[in-house]
């Protein structure tokens, strides 16, 4: 059984539906009403903009729990908004209510799966769609839906309209009304920034740890949340995966929470997992379905966020970190789904499929974080030409956080600083990031082409602080051209029987090289010319060859003949001149020998052939 709804949140939505129904009038003209940001309760600590509660007039009371019945209202709030960009994957089939995207809206399921994805109205779900007529997906960015799939705004429901409002391009199929309009996020300034800030400020307020109400401990079997009973904010702090040992599913467990109490869990970490059996279909059969209106999921740091597993997952999500992606599996998530970065609805890599988001509110009481908005200021890196002081696009950077304390970067290790984001330089040769005060590292990872990679790679500290935000903080990365291999050429000798022709193989050759502009191969004396090559001895085929050369003039001297053929009086042979011209097909020289003795055997026979025919 749910626990009944506390008279407070009853008596906030009554004013909300009366606020509501004050500004419909003005839904067309100031559209943040509409949208929920204008909304917010006034006696209760709700997120950014007021987003959380149903936004009225038709707000169901309470809200019924999962089902394939009748809409049993209408919620014109947000249930999902994502910073970056919204990707659709695999088997993934819906998401239920109004969904804000500041950047690109992108589906490209497996094929096998049928090709649509619902929005706005779902099959199974709260039942709680937004108003006919309005926005169900808003995006700053493009909507690009793959060839043979359908981005489905009506539910299948005669009559039903979902407006598809986007600022960049469309492509692809969309079942229900397409807007254009380059003004689409303009109601959404700033939005994002609120929502990193008031992750941080749930998190740690003041820059320190929230302190707990309870504690949390993964049991390995489940994960126990006990709270202390009384407080109207119970606090959590989970600085672990919640996973088995090995990464399996487990149980989400609450205890002594008060039935009014709010629930936030602040999520540590870069890198999180929650995998869990937790939440089910009917609300009868599942302890978590009760606290799913005031559980509020806070991910402050997390980069990397994992939702896994085969629960009906009960609560709302905030992901605070801008460059973060979140990667949904789970059969449902139940509840208002915030993240200031990018999200993945997907299914596993091992099967299934049916991936859904259901839109339900959230009620909760959070702490007030709606003071001065911290300072946020630009983190930059220039790179540049070393000789030139020219900007360079093509080099990657990842931008790291100073977060562990210790002097300098780390980036690997139990305790690495924290990793903000990664890009790579425009043609300005700039990467920057809009961030709160602290140290920051940039680590250069990809020189551009043609460029060494610097040694060290890590330019800072930049120290970011309220007095230098407006201006921001930038360092300048130096990269020079990688050294230009010196042309080079090669010199093959052929060394063949001066009667037949024939390739001789065991003939010594020294290479030698001019250098002291004196005409011909001086070998002695106070000033020779260089030895390049002590001697190389013709193969089979008659052939050496002196690879490598530098530019320039050279002398060969055989100084050893194959047995039965004698020195030629001059055993120097050249100048042989490599040039920049002939140094790819490299110089070839032909150089052969007579012999010393009157000819025996086979081959003077044939030789004596020849002559007779000649």
């Amino acid at each position: 059984m749910r626990p009944p709804m506390p008279r407070r949140f009853a008596a906030l939505r009554s004013r909300a539906r009366a606020a509501g129904a004050a500004c419909a009038v003005l839904a067309t003209v100031v559209p943040a009403f509409t949208l929920g940001l204008g909304a917010a309760p006034a006696a209760a600590a709700t997120l950014p903009g007021g987003l959380g509660p149903c936004v009225p007039g038709d707000c169901p009371e309470p809200f019924p729990g999962i089902n394939n019945g009748d809409f049993a209202g209408r919620d014109n709030g947000i249930n999902i908004f994502v910073g970056d960009d919204f990707l659709v994957r695999g088997r993934a089939a819906e998401a239920e209510g109004r969904v804000v995207v500041l950047d690109d809206f992108d589906q490209n399921k497996d094929p096998e799966a049928g090709g649509s994805y619902n929005l706005g109205i779902v099959g199974v779900g709260s039942r709680v769609p937004p108003p006919d007529g309005e926005d169900f997906l808003t995006t700053g960015g493009d909507v690009t839906i793959a060839p043979g799939q359908t981005l489905d705004t009506t539910g299948g429901v005669l009559g039903e309209q979902g407006v598809v409002r986007y600022a960049g391009t469309q492509s692809g199929t969309v079942s229900g009304t397409l807007v254009h309009d380059t003004g689409a996020m303009a109601p959404y300034a700033g939005l994002r920034d609120e929502l990193t800030a008031a992750s941080q400020c749930y998190a740690r307020p003041g820059g320190t740890l929230r302190t707990s109400t309870g504690t949390a401990v993964n049991q390995g079997t489940q994960t126990l949340f006990t709270g202390d009973g009384t407080s109207a904010l119970q606090v959590f702090d989970v600085d672990f995966d919640m996973a088995t040992a090995s990464g399996g599913q487990q149980g989400v467990v609450f205890e002594n929470i008060p039935d009014d109490a709010t629930i936030l869990v602040n999520v540590i970490g870069a890198d999180r997992t929650i995998n869990t059996y937790s939440g089910g279909i009917d609300d009868a059969t599942d302890p978590l379905n009760a606290y799913r209106e005031r559980l509020l999921w806070n991910f402050p740091d997390a980069t990397s966020v994992d939702l896994v597993g085969t629960g009906q997952f009960q609560g709302s999500f905030l992901m605070g970190e801008q460059s973060s992606m979140t990667t949904v599996t789970l059969p449902g998530v139940n509840g208002r789904f915030f993240t200031t970065g990018s999200v993945t609805h997907t299914s596993s890599a091992t099967g299934g499929g049916g991936q859904e988001f259901h839109a339900y509110p959230f009620n909760g009481d959070l702490p007030d974080c709606g003071g001065p908005q911290p300072v946020t200021g630009e983190v930059r890196v220039l790179k540049s030409d070393a000789d030139t002081g020219d900007p360079l696009a093509g080099a990657g950077f990842e931008l790291w956080r100073e977060t562990n304390g210790i002097d300098g970067l780390q980036t690997t290790g139990t305790d690495p600083d924290t990793l903000v984001t990664t890009c790579t330089t425009p043609t300005n040769g700039i990467c920057a990031e809009t961030t709160t005060p602290g140290t920051y590292y940039w680590r250069e990872t990809e020189a551009p082409d043609g460029y060494d990679l610097p040694d060290p790679a890590v330019f800072g500290p930049l120290t970011l602080t309220e007095d230098n935000a407006e201006t921001g903080v930038q360092t300048e990365a130096v990269n020079s051209r990688e050294p230009v291999p010196p042309v080079t050429g090669s010199l093959t000798l052929d060394k063949t029987d001066a009667k037949n022709g024939r390739p001789l193989a065991g003939a010594v050759f020294e290479l030698w090289r001019e250098s002291n502009d004196v005409p011909g191969l001086q070998t002695t004396g106070t000033n020779p010319d260089t030895l390049s090559d002590a001697g190389c001895s013709t193969d089979s085929a008659g052939q050496c060859t002196f690879d490598d050369l530098p530019l320039g003039e050279y002398y060969l001297r055989e100084i050893a003949v194959p047995e039965g053929y004698v020195l030629p009086a001059n055993p120097v042979s050249g100048p042989f001149e490599v040039t920049e011209a002939n140094s790819s097909e490299g110089v070839t020289v032909e150089l052969a020998n007579e012999r010393g003795e009157p000819c025996k055997g086979k081959d003077c026979k044939d030789d004596t052939h020849e002559s007779a025919h000649a």
